[in-house]
């Protein structure tokens, strides 16, 4: 997938939860990225509002976008994944604008820019693409555990909750091991794992019997040559929406292992209506990933070795002391990979695969 340059659409919502597509395309594409939409932060920068990518300018509307110095944009990105992945209505002008513009639309909403007449037929006439990223293929299968027959060692990053960290932790967790010298790959499940990789399966787009052979698909894709595949989680599997996507991916991905994801700032189930539900604790979460694996797949002793925080919410000395606290109470290497980096991570994953090639 060839990724243009971008104007980010992320009005009203720009930061690093409410508008994950747009902070983690300016994380880690930050060079594919001309400007950011969002009339809130103005004249501000993405590195004063999110904290990465640089001089990158926020500005008010799309003509302000396409006049800002560098590259010409080639393509609109929507980079807000609401609840339920509906166009903002407020979008829509914004959309039919871009296309008007010759800009491609590329939008990871379940809503469906193919199924807008009026933008469709604009777009026919501009002669520009609209690209849905939530479109997933048309031939998956049930899952079948033939993920268990690769040769690189599969790794999971699971969560406590959703809006975790774990295609962030999955990213920083790659480069590491890249650093390395591991060949380690990424198998995207999420729009912008997706965008970011430019390759993957949205598995929450997926017929819910298919969401375990979709991360089948992606798992035996990325393994092929590898040493590690990164499977991208979702979800959690605490989670009352979005626990039957975790369960799928992790059944049909068949991790060797896990890394478990978690927010220490954070005590309730994220998303409004929750608020009934408390987040386990990480040893909590552990048990049940782990007993979830045996259920399947007892053979592997599937575990998770160690443990991403995302501290973006508190401030250095406390990260460090909840990250420690939780390595100690779990035994486990624990880091906040963006934040104190990945290291720890890359080194227990290295350890756990070489071990397996040379056990004792």
């Amino acid at each position: 997938m060839n990724r243009p340059i971008f104007v980010i659409l992320a009005e009203g919502k720009l930061g690093l939860e409410t508008s994950k597509t747009a902070a983690s395309t300016i994380r880690y594409l930050p060079d594919r990225v001309a400007a950011v939409i969002d009339s809130l932060h103005a004249g501000l920068t993405t590195h004063d509002v999110l904290g990465t990518g640089g001089g990158i300018p926020v500005v008010s509307s799309l003509a302000e976008a396409l006049a800002v110095d560098g590259e010409t944009p080639q393509a609109l990105l929507v980079g807000v994944a609401n609840r339920g992945g509906t166009i903002p209505t407020e979008h829509r002008p914004v959309l039919l604008e871009a296309v008007g513009a010759g800009l491609d639309v590329w939008s990871g909403l379940h809503e469906r820019l193919a199924d807008d007449p009026d933008l469709v037929a604009r777009a026919r006439q501009q002669g520009v693409r609209l690209v849905d990223l939530r479109d997933p293929p048309a031939d998956l299968p049930v899952g079948t555990g033939l993920a268990l027959g690769t040769d690189a060692f599969r790794v999971l990053t699971v969560g406590t909750d959703c809006n975790v960290g774990k295609m962030t932790a999955s990213l920083e967790i790659r480069r590491a091991l890249q650093e390395r010298g591991v060949d380690a790959r990424f198998a995207g499940t999420g729009q912008s794992g997706i965008v970011i990789d430019g390759a993957g399966i949205p598995v929450d787009a997926v017929v819910s019997d298919f969401v375990s052979g979709a991360a089948e698909r992606i798992t035996l894709e990325a393994a092929e040559g590898a040493d590690v595949v990164l499977v991208e989680g979702q979800g959690s599997l605490f989670h009352p929406g979005y626990s039957a996507v975790t369960l799928g991916l992790l059944h049909g991905s068949m991790p060797h292992a896990m890394i478990l994801c978690w927010m220490p700032g954070r005590t309730k189930v994220y998303g409004g209506g929750y608020e009934w539900m408390d987040l386990p604790s990480p040893a909590a979460a552990i048990e049940a990933y782990e007993e979830a694996m045996r259920w399947v797949a007892p053979q592997l002793d599937s575990g998770v070795i160690a443990l991403s925080a995302n501290t973006y919410d508190l401030s250095e000395d406390e990260a460090r002391r909840v990250v420690e606290e939780a390595g100690v109470a779990t035994g486990l290497p624990s880091t906040d990979p963006v934040r104190f980096g990945a290291e720890p991570l890359a080194e227990a994953i290295e350890r756990a695969w070489r071990g397996r090639q040379s056990p004792e």
